[in-house]
């Protein structure tokens, strides 16, 4: 007997996978007891069970059993130290009966299975012939005591192969930074990566959203179509652990209380991971895993937070990148004006020059209709000038006070690196087209008017997300812009239309955020949106109204 003990306590500690250290102690149990059950409980932290490993039943009785155990009665009564061994469990005041499809046990011995002196699990010994023996008692105890050293062991390891697949992780996701992805490409490959390496049904990246509010944007694995755009409130766990910048792991988000965020509650254990740089919260990384899985380990939730740094700092790029091609474009722009002024206003100064002498020599020579025609190419010379120089100030004075229109332009300018190509952009105030800013400033300034500066912000995030939208999924080759300015005060209304000839926006994306942002804004003044795709309709057409106010 000694023999066999020796030897399954030896065959444990060989072990270093940690499933199979735990179903190889139930068997040994088992089979150096002669009981026909056996099986162990795992506990998380609250004391519930949330890992059942079993052995004497077969897979067709497990099936018809509703749930595995959770520890509750005779078995919730084995102490912290110490056993439990009884005749006939069913005597036992704690007993309150078999859950259905449950086999008839009669002789019970029950044993904490002990790590570096907290309670790991409870094991459970049932059906023995004659009942169970102190003998019993005293093998499964220095059983029990090799296990506990076979599951540190095995939890060691884990973990340094853990640490090993995270940092794989981590060094993927810096050479993905380098190569200047996209933010919302990088963010979601980040998700994709962390919900893989932590072993969780789903990963949510929460983000800023309209207004002060906070939004998941980014959604991968189980339930990510329900979750996207679900909004988390200020005091809730997510933004407190944004505000702290240090991340948390909850048991289960299933028994949380309260509970803010009801979306959530489906869910088991979760693991929070602030967004910061230097100081800053740009977000957090939640992490869930369905009920009745293993809570995160603390070694989990360390490298969550250095890869939630990692996340960060693809926004703070993707800002930077933004910021660097508006600076680019601008320095153009500068640059333009600089050769419009130096070069073109003067080549044409000197050419009317050149006509003025010309238009002089022949009125002396009485050559009167061509020195009405040189008049007229003068006039129009002049105006050149006029218009030049007015264009030249424009672009100087980008900075001050920058009207609506200029700001949609500049969007559709950003926009032509994304796309590849110029989109058109269509500006009507009242049925008449905007075509020139010297000509029509009193249209300008009705657009600016009418148009306060709340709507004017979310028209060009519109554009804005319009221009992105087709740039990332549209593959088109023209992109319309269509803005329309009617009527003033509360029976006016602006309209935006961004239409793609392209394969059109999917639908059904792993991330919508951006379009239910655009709904969202709508809503907010009362307005509407929509996003047509069908047979129909070439690409894709977004639509976007709002009456002014």
């Amino acid at each position: 007997m000694k023999y066999r003990l020796m030897k399954a306590a030896l065959e444990l500690t060989s072990q270093l996978d940690l499933p199979d250290v735990l179903q190889d102690f139930v068997d040994a149990a088992a089979r150096l007891t002669g009981a026909r059950y056996s099986a162990l409980g795992v506990l998380d932290n609250a004391g519930h069970t949330v890992v059942f490993v079993h052995h004497g039943m077969d897979a067709e009785t497990v099936a018809q059993m509703p749930h595995p155990p959770r520890g509750h009665g005779v078995l919730g009564a084995i102490p912290v130290d110490g056993h439990l061994l009884l005749e006939d469990l069913t005597t036992h005041p704690s007993f309150g009966g078999w859950p259905e499809g449950h086999p008839d046990m009669r002789t019970f011995l029950g044993m904490p299975l002990r790590i570096n002196e907290q309670v790991f699990g409870r094991l459970y010994l049932a059906d023995k012939d004659g009942g169970f023996t102190p003998e019993d008692v005293e093998d499964v105890d220095l059983l029990a005591k090799a296990a506990g050293v076979a599951v540190a062991n095995a939890r060691i390891y884990a973990q340094s192969r853990n640490r090993e697949r995270w940092m794989r992780v981590s060094q993927h996701i810096t050479t993905t930074l380098l190569e200047g992805t996209e933010e919302e490409e990088a963010l979601q490959m980040i998700a994709q990566q962390v919900r893989e390496v932590s072993e969780s049904e789903t990963c949510l990246i929460v983000l800023p959203s309209v207004g002060d509010t906070w939004a998941c944007e980014i959604a991968v694995g189980i339930r990510a179509h329900e979750l996207i755009g679900v909004e988390f409130p200020p005091n809730g766990r997510a933004l407190t652990v944004l505000r702290e910048g240090v991340g948390v792991i909850v048991d289960s988000l299933s028994r949380a209380n309260p509970m803010r965020v009801p979306q959530l509650r489906s869910f088991g254990p979760a693991m929070y991971a602030p967004m910061q740089i230097r100081g800053a919260g740009l977000g957090v990384i939640i992490l869930l895993r369905d009920l009745g899985r293993p809570e995160y380990e603390p070694s989990d939730l360390t490298m969550a937070e250095a890869l939630a740094v990692q996340a960060a700092l693809a926004l703070e790029l993707a800002a930077a990148r933004h910021s660097e091609d508006l600076s680019n474009l601008l320095g153009e722009r500068q640059l333009i004006g600089r050769d419009l002024h130096d070069l073109a206003i003067q080549q044409l100064f000197a050419t009317g020059m050149q006509l003025d002498g010309a238009r002089q020599r022949l009125t002396s020579e009485g050559r009167g209709d061509l020195a009405c025609v040189m008049e007229e190419a003068l006039n129009s010379v002049d105006e050149s000038v006029r218009q030049i120089r007015a264009i030249v100030q424009s672009l100087r004075d980008l900075d001050e006070a920058v009207v609506l229109v200029e700001r949609l332009r500049r969007e559709a300018s950003i926009g032509r690196t994304a796309l590849g190509f110029a989109p058109s952009l269509v500006l009507t105030v009242d049925g008449v087209a905007v075509k020139d800013d010297a000509e029509d400033a009193a249209l300008l300034d009705a657009v600016d008017s009418r148009v306060d500066a709340d709507i004017a912000d979310d028209l060009v995030a519109v554009v804005r997300e319009g221009l992105s939208n087709a740039a990332r999924h549209a593959r088109a080759s023209s992109v319309q812009v269509r803005i329309t300015v009617d009527g003033s005060g509360p029976t006016g209304h602006v309209f935006v239309e961004v239409e793609d000839d392209g394969v059109g926006v999917p639908l059904e994306q792993s991330r919508r955020s951006g379009l239910d942002n655009l709904a969202a804004r709508a809503r907010r003044h009362h307005g509407t949106f929509s996003l047509v795709r069908s047979d129909q309709v070439h690409g894709s057409l977004l639509r976007w109204q709002v009456p002014l106010t």
